[in-house]
């Protein structure tokens, strides 16, 4: 079921968010100071390419630095990236079998927003390693 639903995914808004954070990941990269940025972009936009089998989970080690830096996120690239979930989140929710995938897309919003200290996952992974 998660390879279909990827597949539906892929085709009707994956590509696209995936597109959106390379380009993000790239303009962030330009400067020193934003390649931890764009790592962070290229990260999540493999994540809202293929994202059904996969979740985030909060790295508890994470401190200060990761703090600042989402708030810099925010305002360079999150507000953008989130509007872009939200809009293909309705746009999918229309329909009776987009209802799934527009769920999908709200819940990528967490992580569009706020995306340093945070790991992504496979969701059969035990929770130990969680």
């Amino acid at each position: 079921m998660r390879t279909v639903l990827n597949v539906i995914w892929l085709v009707l808004s994956g590509f696209w968010l995936f597109l959106a954070y390379m380009l993000a990941g790239v303009l962030l990269c330009i400067t020193i100071i934003g390649i931890p940025f764009g790592i962070a972009a290229f990260r999540i936009g493999v994540y809202a390419l293929w994202p059904f089998g996969y979740t985030t989970v909060e790295r508890h080690d994470a401190g200060a630095p990761s703090c600042v830096g989402n708030v810099l996120w925010l305002v360079l690239a999150g507000w953008w990236l989130t509007l872009g979930h939200i809009a293909t989140g309705i746009a999918l929710c229309v329909t009776i079998i987009g209802i799934p995938l527009g769920i999908a897309n709200f819940k990528l919003i967490p992580v569009s927003l706020l995306p340093l200290g945070r790991d992504i996952v496979r969701t059969n992974e035990p929770f130990a390693v969680r």
